[in-house]
């Protein structure tokens, strides 16, 4: 791979368009995006300031020209629906933004308790402040970790509009208790034939809410409606939740892909969900670059594994816009092991023949070391990147002394995503506390994968 470098730095030199720091460097990701209906915005690690930042430009710039309806984030449905009560100015909701992001109490809490989605998440409520309800944009997490807290919450919501099918939710969730508030013990029991599976009970309470909706949905009011639709993902989220911990400790493959199917899944009901008020409108997520980036262009897919971005493609074709980041070097917010405390850590020099060193060759003959390159194009940049290549993944556990093992992946970066941007010296996103509290209720987010 080495011994092509000067070929391909050359190549991408010419095809990379310098990153400044203003809001015309994303005219390309604005020009693409005209038509989409999914943005989907990637990050190289879950603790970078610069990705959580130009992430949020980005997503904001695409706000403002009136096509988006929602952003949706890697992170657990409760947890960023108390961030959408507080940006729609739901009545009941929070007042400040830091108390919104409270909902983020588990390890990694620095995924979202930053200041760069604290800036963000003050920002959207002020645009939104400023706009009917019906033009609101939402905010809203696609992960399935949350399974107690969202049984909790679907059992409340229907204790308040009826105490009979509350009853009933109740019963069918008593099932998943035998772990008490460990699912992975459930997963594990079922999964070694000790305990039934509680497979046909989440799927009745899901039918259930399937088959009343259209009663509920014509209940007076947004905020009727709203509750709702946040009340029937919570069913589906049980189900899918109780499927992944089985899944879990059997087949690991097969956990990953039931976790990036329930995302997409959660993704095809907000743009659903949306489109009944604001036909058209996009929808822009937030998620690590593994889950983003198509599957098939990596060597995930051998292993059979799907994720998001592959997904979004064979249902949205063209009209899914996949961006990815990465850098070559610098800080990132990590840790050593599982729910320990966050670090600032230094990013290893990226591996000699991959990606993200490829592009540090290009970055040291520019006067401005971060460029976005488009990679659909039919030139000789995308011919130089199209050969497979080691690319950087770094989660929410960072160990450089493994980084081969722990942190690359082969893959073709043109088939991958449509567009790339490159910063090359990177620091480390700033957690709104130094150590988050921590709880067992449920299993770290990005758990087993760190992504």
């Amino acid at each position: 791979m080495q011994s092509l470098a000067p070929d391909a730095v050359a190549a991408v030199r010419r095809a990379a368009c310098a990153l400044s720091g203003g809001v015309e460097d994303f005219a390309p990701i604005l020009q693409r995006a005209q038509h989409a209906r999914l943005i989907l915005l990637g990050e190289a690690s879950h603790g970078t300031h610069e990705f959580y930042r130009v992430r949020a430009e980005i997503t904001k710039a695409l706000i403002r020209t009136g096509q988006v309806g929602a952003v949706v984030v890697e992170a657990d449905w409760p947890d960023a629906w108390r961030v959408h009560r507080h940006v729609t100015w739901r009545p009941d909701a929070d007042d400040q933004a830091t108390d919104a992001l409270a909902g983020f109490r588990r390890f990694p809490q620095w995924m979202w308790r930053n200041a760069d989605v604290l800036d963000f998440v003050g920002w959207l409520r002020a645009y939104n402040g400023a706009r009917p309800a019906a033009e609101h944009v939402g905010f809203f997490g696609m992960d399935l970790y949350s399974l107690h807290a969202s049984m909790e919450a679907l059992v409340g919501y229907l204790e308040t509009v009826d105490a009979e099918a509350a009853r009933r939710a109740r019963a069918r969730y008593a099932c998943l208790e035998v772990g008490g508030r460990n699912p992975q013990r459930y997963g594990r029991l079922a999964a070694l034939g000790l305990h039934a599976d509680c497979e046909a009970a989440v799927l009745a309470q899901l039918e259930e809410m399937q088959r009343q909706a259209d009663a509920f949905l014509r209940r007076d009011g947004l905020a009727a409606q709203e509750d709702r639709f946040f009340a029937e993902q919570n069913a589906r989220l049980v189900r899918n939740a109780e499927r992944y911990y089985r899944a879990m400790f059997g087949h690991p493959t097969e956990s990953w892909n039931v976790r990036d199917r329930h995302m997409m899944e959660t993704v095809e009901r907000i743009v659903d969900f949306h489109a009944r008020s604001r036909a058209g409108a996009a929808v822009v997520l937030w998620a690590h670059n593994s889950h983003l980036g198509d599957a098939r262009a990596t060597e995930m897919h051998a292993m059979g594994e799907i994720n998001v971005g592959q997904l979004a493609r064979e249902r949205f074709g063209a009209a899914a816009c996949l961006v990815g980041f990465t850098t070559y070097t610098g800080s990132v917010t990590a840790a050593s092991n599982w729910d320990e405390p966050a670090q600032c850590v230094p990013v290893c020099p990226a591996l000699a023949g991959s990606y993200e060193w490829l592009f540090h060759q290009v970055a040291g003959e520019r006067a401005t070391p971060n460029f976005l390159v488009d990679l659909t194009g039919d030139n000789d940049a995308v011919a130089a990147l199209r050969m497979p290549r080691l690319e950087r993944a770094i989660g929410v556990i960072y160990r450089p002394h493994t980084e081969r093992q722990s942190h690359y992946f082969q893959a073709r970066l043109p088939e991958q995503f449509d567009l790339v941007l490159h910063y090359d010296t990177t620091r480390a996103v700033e957690p709104l506390e130094h150590m988050g509290t921590r709880a067992r209720a449920e299993p770290p987010e990005t758990y087993p994968s760190a992504l």
